[in-house]
């Protein structure tokens, strides 16, 4: 394994692993202005969600790695403490990358990439009329971490208003994530997109507590067929089924390979009839 000391680098060189690793990032469109009220767009995947009351959003203008110097978007906060953050699609990943070009401070990239500016209604920034979810926000508090190249400004953001296009919703009014087209930043040059088949389900730990994979019996653990996705799953069920649960299921699957059942039933999320198998292959052998 290639083990680094960050302090042993240069610059880039960590800059390069850390977003190669830490990955896929979500994106800020963040729109500001300055205190002309000019309007600056650019995109941050040093960004995340970190609250819910109040709501608060995240995002770094890092400073540039090659000369230390801020970003437009930050001084834009500094001197006008709103921002509007448009996540981004893949409909728009072209243009907003487009947006990522430094032109000179004062050029609207809602002009240069193409977008479309919707008034806000809560601030002053405008908004990504293209974006299927618009965070309208104040900023809270501006940290700074360091004066050298690369280091981080976390812009500290609380919702005050959101918009979602109804392009992405359920009947009930719910983000459907089968209708999203997110994208997210890896590194380099590369970006992931999270829709189709690439989208999938795990569901959350029983309200109480699992077994956990230590419960799990030596002959489950230590079958190659099964994953260590597969033992997480298994170690999720409260307890293991009754000696006559696991009769009656061997004796309604006669002849039945129970190990390739038991791999197929959870990757159907069917846990409880995937324990089943494994027991009822289990008493088969002895």
């Amino acid at each position: 394994m290639l083990t680094i000391n960050p302090q042993d680098v240069p610059v880039p060189v960590i800059h390069h692993y850390l977003q190669g690793a830490v990955a896929p990032r979500p994106i800020a469109f963040a729109s500001t202005i300055d205190r002309e009220g000019n309007v600056n767009l650019s995109p941050f995947s040093f960004f995340n969600l970190f609250g819910t009351k109040p709501p608060t959003l995240i995002f770094s203008p890092n400073r540039r790695v090659r000369d230390a110097t801020n970003k437009h978007t930050l001084e834009n906060v500094q001197e006008v403490d709103e921002v509007v953050i448009n996540m981004v699609d893949y409909a728009m990943v072209e243009q907003m990358s487009l947006a990522s070009c430094e032109y000179p401070k004062g050029t609207n990239e809602f002009v240069k990439a193409g977008f479309t500016e919707v008034p806000s209604q809560r601030v002053r920034p405008p908004r990504v009329g293209e974006s299927k979810a618009v965070f309208e926000c104040k900023v809270k508090q501006i940290i700074s971490l360091g004066e050298e190249g690369g280091a981080a400004n976390l812009v500290i953001c609380e919702v005050v208003l959101a918009h979602f296009s109804e392009d992405i919703l359920d009947e009930n009014g719910r983000i459907d994530q089968r209708k999203t087209d997110w994208v997210a930043r890896m590194g380099g040059d590369w970006y992931a997109r999270a829709s189709g088949s690439a989208l999938f389900e795990i569901p959350k730990p029983s309200t109480q507590r699992g077994i956990g994979v230590d419960a799990i019996p030596d002959f489950v653990k230590t079958n190659p067929l099964l994953t260590g996705n597969d033992l997480g799953r298994l170690g999720n069920v409260v307890q293991l089924p009754p000696p006559d649960a696991v009769l009656a299921f061997k004796n309604s699957n006669t002849g039945s390979d129970f190990l390739q059942l038991a791999k197929h039933l959870l990757a159907e999320g069917k846990v409880n009839e995937a324990w089943l198998a494994l027991l009822a292959d289990r008493s088969s052998a002895l």
